[in-house]
């Protein structure tokens, strides 16, 4: 009977395991959205950089306009998806990595979105975004650290972005 009892137990703990992602997921989308607005800060090397966030489609998607300088800009929208936040990136190079993250709890710090594909990229190793970790240092300090893929190599790109005051 104990063994059984577990077992049951196992189950009921393993379905519910989905439904408190989704909840994580919801939770950590309202936090996306608190950072609609413009933003704007200096990469590693000290030149400047904005963005701005803005909610999409009745607040289901944010779009991220990100301008780092000497760059062309660059869209990267964001929503939920089942149990993990989803982002397409729309890059300047013309194709559009597809990243994901499944939150581990409401109140994460840092978001660290992993490559799942691409449209139009022509080879694994043709230049390309490969993954986002984008940090909540507080409510008005971000920090997005853009993981750049080319043959093999990764060259991380480092945004620290201040909410601008009106």
């Amino acid at each position: 009977m104990i063994r059984r009892s577990s077992f049951v137990l196992l189950l009921l703990f393993t379905a519910a395991i989905p439904i408190l992602a989704a909840e994580h997921s919801a939770a950590v989308f309202k936090k996306l959205q608190s950072l609609a607005g413009d933003w704007e800060g200096k990469d590693e090397h000290g030149m400047a950089v904005k963005t701005s966030f803005k909610a999409l489609a009745s607040n289901t998607a944010m779009m991220e306009t990100l301008s780092p300088s000497g760059m062309e800009e660059m869209i990267t929208v964001y929503s939920i998806d089942h149990d993990g936040i989803a982002l397409v990136h729309y890059c300047p190079t013309n194709n559009q990595p597809r990243m994901r993250v499944v939150p581990a709890s409401d109140d994460v710090k840092e978001l660290s979105f992993d490559f799942q594909g691409a449209g139009n990229l022509a080879s694994p190793e043709a230049g390309h975004q490969h993954h986002l970790v984008l940090r909540f240092d507080d409510a008005n300090h971000i920090t997005e650290t853009w993981t750049w893929r080319q043959n093999g190599k990764e060259m991380p790109m480092v945004f620290h972005l201040a909410r601008k005051k009106s």
